[in-house]
């Protein structure tokens, strides 16, 4: 059987955070997406979580692909080196091209960027224009507030059932890697549309 995820965008942070099993666990994400021959595609710097798993993928003969404007990598983001970079005009672009080029995204932990990158996924699968599978990696149980947060967006009626959107949340990088090659536990279609 044959694979139907073939690229993932990786959103994630780019400083390490608080706890070393944020870049632990990148690591292993990165590791293991290359050991399965799935492209790693990101916003192509080579700084804090997303560095860490990107060069992980890197080193294990992984494709890489990063996605960067010209004002990120000068301010904040060098670009990684030894993987194929495309620039482009700006944060919007970058989103827009790393979502074509991927079949599904996993979460790293991160900040407001990482926030402002998923939050344009959710849309996107609430207005019907996508369905691709969204794994959060809960290193530390680091997302598990963003859950309580959209159990409360739904209490309330402010977004459909929860079940209508295509998340998986994952405790372990194995895990994680588990759910991506099985076909079975990747929807293509979410029940809202």
């Amino acid at each position: 059987m044959t694979n139907k995820i073939k690229s993932v965008a990786v959103y994630c942070g780019h400083e390490f955070g608080n706890n070393p099993q944020y870049a632990k666990d990148a690591r292993k994400v990165g590791e293991l997406l290359a050991r399965n021959k799935i492209t790693f595609v990101f916003g192509g710097g080579n700084v804090g979580v997303m560095g860490a798993a990107a060069e992980s993928a890197l080193q294990n003969g992984g494709e890489v692909i990063g996605i960067s404007t010209p004002h990120v990598m000068s301010k904040q983001e060098p670009v990684l080196e030894g993987i194929d970079t495309k620039i482009v005009d700006g944060i919007s672009a970058r989103k827009e091209e790393m979502f074509d080029l991927s079949d599904a995204f996993i979460i790293l932990p991160g900040g407001i960027g990482t926030l402002n990158e998923l939050t344009d996924i959710l849309t996107k699968q609430q207005v019907g224009e996508s369905c691709k599978p969204i794994i959060f990696m809960n290193t530390a149980k680091y997302w598990d507030f963003l859950g309580q947060v959209m159990t409360h967006m739904d209490h309330e009626g402010f977004i459909e059932s929860m079940d209508d959107y295509n998340i998986i949340v994952v405790n372990t990088p194995e895990e994680l890697i588990r759910k991506l090659l099985d076909d079975d536990n990747l929807v293509t279609t979410c029940k809202a549309f």
